[in-house]
C-alpha cells in the first residue's frame, strides 16, 4: 500500500516538473511539442490479440523466440551474450513511396539520408552516443545490423531500391493494408507481392491514420506477406526536404519494433500511465530501467524508482533509448541488441531467411549491385525560355560519371549528376545521358523531351480545334500531359461547331484517374488594373449511372507551370444530371457553355497557362470545344444582342466562395450581369458572350462580405433580377 502511494507520488512528481518546464505529456501518445502519434505499434498489436486465433498463434510465436534465445545463449557462440557478435547482418531494404504528386513523393537523396541515419544509429556511429546520461555511459551498443537497398525486384528486373505509385490512398491511413495493395498493382517497377522475408518494406505515405509510424513485431499470423512491413509518414523519413532531424529516428524507433523491442515501458503504446510500472508491463530487457515513458527530454527522471529499487537498479529512466518517445533519443542496450539478433536468428516472421546469404544474393544485397539502367527526368518537361530546369539522374547502380548532352540548353553538355541549365530558345529538344559504373556504360536517350514555350498569344482567341489532326506534337497549343496523355484525342465524330472536339475516353479509366489538358501561354501584359479578361468553353458530358461522381476544373498559372490556382470546378450533378450508355457521342444539343470570369489583373502576365483537369470516376467521354479567352467589356462582344434567357437557375444559394448561374438561350447573345448590394448599389459588372443552348457562368463570390444581394441579368429585351446569400 505504501509502496503503490509512493510510487503515484513520483509520477506526480514527474508531471508537475513536466508542468514547470512548460511541458505537458499529450494524451494521445504525441511527444511534447507535436500533435501526431508517434508509434501505433502496441495499439495495433493490443488490437489485432482482441482475435482469439490471433493471440494464440502471436502467444505461440514468442514461446518461441524465447526457446530460441535460451537454447542459444547455452551454446558456445552464445557465450558472448550477443547471438553471433562480430557478425554483421545485412537486410535489404525497399522503399515503397505511395504518392499523389504532392509533397509525399519525397527525392531519392530523403530516403538515402533516412537509410544513412539508419545504418548509422543500429552501427553505433552515431556521435551523441557518446554524450548519454552518466547512468548509461558504457551501455550504448553496437547492433552489428546493416541496412542495404535491394537491387533485385521480385521477377528479377534490375531497380534502384525504391518504388513509386501514384495513387490517393496515400492520404487515406485508415487501413494500411489498403495502401499496401494499391502499391503492389500499381508501382513503378514489379506489381505483385514483395515477400516481407525477403525484403524489409517501408510504406512512405502521407497519412498512416494518425500516426507517425508503426510496424509489425515478428509473427507468423503475417507471416512473409509484404504486409510485415514498416509504414511511416513522408516527413518523418531522414532529416532533409520534407524531413527533420528532430523526426529523423522514427525509422530506428520502427525497426525495433519490426525485430521484436517493445517500448522501454512495456506492453501499453501510451507513453505517461502509472500502472507502466506495474508488475507485467516491462519490456523484458533486463537492462532498461521501468519507466512510465517518457515524451520529452526531462533527462534526470525517474518515475519508477521503487520498481527499479526492488530489481537492483539504481538508475533513472532511459529517456535517450530510441525506443522511447523523447527528442534526445541516442542509444539501444546491449540486451536489446541480443533481443533483436535473437530474433534475426529465429524463423518467425522470416527474419532469419531475410539477412541470410541466399537471399542477399537474391535481392541483389549481397554488396555485388552493377549499372543495369540509364535513366532522368527532369524538373518539369514544358518551361518557359530562360526558365532553370533541374535534371535528375535516376540511373542505377553504382554509377561513378555523368554525361549529358543537352542540346538547346545551357550549357549544352554537363558532367554534373544532377545539372542545372535553361533553354532560351522557343522549340522541342532531345536529352541523351551517358552513365558508367567505370567498367559498363549505359545511354538514355528521350527524343522531343523538352519543350520550350512560344511568347504567349494575344488576346482575343478562340479555338475551335477544327484545324487539328492531333494533340501529341510539339506544336499543338493545346496537349495532354501526364500518365493519361493517351487518353485524349481529336475526333470528328462530335463538335459544338464545325466537325472536330477534343475527346476524353473517360468511360474506360480507372475511378480516381487524374487527366489534364494544358495550353500555350497566353501574353496578358498589355491589360491594365481595371481591365477584367473571360475565359470561356463549351463542353459535353453524360454519366453512366447516377451515382457517377466526377468533376472537372479549370486552373491558371502565372509563372509557368510552377504553381496552378483553381478558377472553377463544375462537380457531380452541376456537370451532369442526365445518363447516357457506354461511349456515349453528344449531339449540338447536349453542349453547355461555360463562362469563366474574375481573371483579373493579378494574371495580367506575359506567359499566362491554362488548365482543364477531369477526375474519372465511372461515367462517360467528355467532350471539349470553342475555347475563348477575350477581355471583358461589349465593345470587344462579337456577337449580336439578339435573344432572351430561358431556365435561368442561381446556385448554390447561398453562396460560399462561389456563385453559379444557369439558362438557355435560342441565339448568340450578349449578357450583362450585374452584383446589386441592398441599397441598389453596384458592385460588380460583367459581360458574356452567351452561345445558344445552355450556358453556365461562374463567379468568385470571395471578394463579398456575408449578407443579402441581388443578380440583375440583362440580355437585349430580357431582364431579370434574382435575390442571393453570401454566407
Amino acid at each position: 500500500m505504501i509502496q503503490n502511494i509512493l510510487k503515484s507520488l513520483i509520477v506526480s512528481v514527474f508531471f508537475v516538473s513536466l508542468a514547470v518546464g512548460q511541458q505537458t505529456v499529450d494524451p494521445q501518445n504525441c511527444r511534447v511539442g507535436e500533435s501526431i502519434e508517434y508509434c501505433r505499434q502496441h495499439t495495433i498489436l493490443n488490437e489485432m490479440m482482441k482475435n482469439p486465433a490471433f493471440k494464440k498463434q502471436w502467444d505461440k510465436d514468442q514461446a518461441q523466440i524465447a526457446a530460441e534465445s535460451s537454447a542459444f545463449a547455452k551454446s558456445k557462440e552464445g557465450k558472448e551474450g550477443i547471438p553471433s557478435k562480430g557478425i554483421v547482418y545485412r537486410i535489404p531494404v525497399v522503399f515503397h513511396v505511395l504518392h499523389n504528386n504532392g509533397v509525399e513523393n519525397i527525392s531519392r537523396e530523403q530516403i538515402v539520408d533516412a537509410l544513412r541515419i539508419l545504418n548509422r544509429d543500429y552501427r553505433r556511429l552515431n556521435a551523441d552516443a557518446n554524450d548519454v546520461a552518466p547512468a548509461f555511459i558504457g551501455n550504448p551498443a553496437d547492433i552489428e545490423v546493416e541496412f542495404v537497398f535491394a537491387t533485385i525486384a521480385p521477377n528479377g528486373a534490375c531497380f534502384n531500391g525504391i518504388t513509386r505509385t501514384e495513387n490517393a490512398i496515400t492520404s487515406n491511413g485508415t487501413d494500411g493494408n489498403n495502401q499496401v495493395d494499391a502499391i503492389v498493382a500499381g508501382n513503378d517497377v514489379y506489381n505483385g507481392e514483395w515477400a516481407g522475408n525477403k525484403y524489409l518494406n517501408i510504406f512512405v505515405c502521407k497519412s498512416i491514420g494518425g500516426a507517425a509510424g508503426y510496424t509489425y513485431t515478428p509473427n507468423n499470423w503475417l507471416g512473409t506477406s509484404m504486409k510485415n512491413g514498416i509504414w511511416v509518414l513522408q516527413d518523418y523519413v531522414g532529416s532533409i526536404g520534407t524531413g527533420d532531424e528532430n523526426r529523423s529516428r522514427t525509422l530506428t524507433h520502427e525497426v525495433g519494433h519490426w525485430l521484436n523491442l517493445p517500448h522501454v515501458w512495456g506492453g501499453t503504446n501510451n507513453p505517461g500511465l502509472a500502472s507502466n510500472c506495474s508488475p507485467g508491463s516491462d519490456d523484458g530487457v533486463a537492462d532498461t530501467p521501468e519507466t512510465i515513458g517518457n515524451t520529452s527530454c526531462l533527462l534526470n527522471a525517474n518515475t519508477c524508482s521503487l520498481d527499479n529499487a526492488y530489481w537492483g537498479f539504481d538508475q533513472i529512466d532511459p529517456v535517450e533509448n530510441y525506443m522511447n518517445y523523447s527528442y534526445c533519443s541516442k542509444m539501444f542496450t546491449p540486451g536489446q541488441a541480443t533481443r533483436m539478433r535473437n530474433a534475426l536468428n529465429s524463423s518467425v516472421g522470416g527474419r532469419n531467411y531475410i539477412r541470410s546469404a541466399t537471399n542477399l544474393a537474391a535481392t541483389g544485397a549481397a554488396g555485388n549491385a552493377y549499372l543495369c539502367s540509364a535513366d532522368f527526368r527532369s524538373s518539369a518537361q514544358f518551361v518557359c525560355a530562360d526558365e532553370p530546369v533541374n535534371f535528375e539522374d535516376l540511373s542505377f547502380n553504382n554509377v561513378v560519371s555523368w554525361s549529358w548532352s543537352l542540346p538547346g540548353a545551357i550549357p549544352s553538355t554537363s558532367t554534373d549528376p544532377n545539372p542545372v541549365v535553361s533553354y532560351p530558345t522557343a522549340g522541342t529538344y532531345t536529352v541523351i545521358l551517358t552513365v558508367t559504373d567505370g567498367t559498363t556504360s549505359m545511354t538514355s536517350t528521350k527524343t522531343n523531351y523538352m519543350t520550350v514555350y512560344p511568347a504567349g498569344v494575344v488576346l482575343p482567341y478562340q479555338e475551335s480545334f477544327e484545324g487539328y489532326t492531333t494533340l501529341n506534337n510539339g506544336s499543338s497549343f493545346w496537349r495532354p500531359t501526364g500518365v493519361n496523355a493517351n487518353s485524349f484525342e481529336i475526333t470528328s465524330t462530335a463538335a459544338s461547331l464545325g466537325s472536330k472536339s477534343v475527346k476524353l475516353h473517360n468511360y474506360t479509366l480507372p475511378a480516381g484517374t487524374i487527366s489534364e489538358l494544358n495550353s500555350n501561354p497566353f501574353d496578358l501584359s498589355a491589360f491594365g488594373t481595371s481591365d477584367a479578361v473571360t475565359m470561356s468553353f463549351k463542353y459535353a458530358y453524360r454519366k453512366k449511372t447516377t451515382s457517377d461522381f466526377e468533376y472537372l476544373r479549370l486552373s491558371i498559372s502565372k509563372d509557368c507551370g510552377d504553381s496552378w490556382v483553381i478558377r472553377k470546378s463544375i462537380i457531380g450533378a452541376n456537370l451532369s444530371s442526365v445518363t447516357a450508355t457506354n461511349d456515349w457521342t453528344p449531339s449540338p444539343s447536349d453542349w453547355v457553355q461555360v463562362h469563366v470570369t474574375g481573371i483579373t489583373s493579378t494574371y495580367f502576365v506575359s506567359n499566362l497557362l491554362t488548365k482543364f483537369t477531369f477526375s474519372s470516376g465511372g461515367g462517360n467521354n467528355i467532350y471539349l470545344d470553342e475555347i475563348n479567352l477575350y477581355q471583358g467589356g461589349p465593345q470587344n462582344l462579337s456577337v449580336g444582342e439578339l435573344g432572351d434567357l430561358q431556365n435561368v437557375t442561381l446556385f448554390p444559394n447561398p453562396a460560399d466562395e462561389e456563385l453559379n448561374v444557369r439558362f438557355s438561350t435560342s441565339a448568340n447573345t450578349n449578357v450583362s450581369i450585374d452584383f446589386l448590394d441592398i441599397t441598389g448599389k453596384q458592385i460588380r459588372h460583367e459581360n458574356i458572350q452567351a452561345t445558344a443552348g445552355d450556358n453556365l457562368v461562374l463567379m468568385n463570390t470571395n471578394d463579398l462580405s456575408a449578407g443579402m444581394y441581388f443578380m440583375n441579368l440583362h440580355a437585349g429585351s430580357f431582364q431579370k433580377t434574382i435575390q442571393f446569400v453570401v454566407k
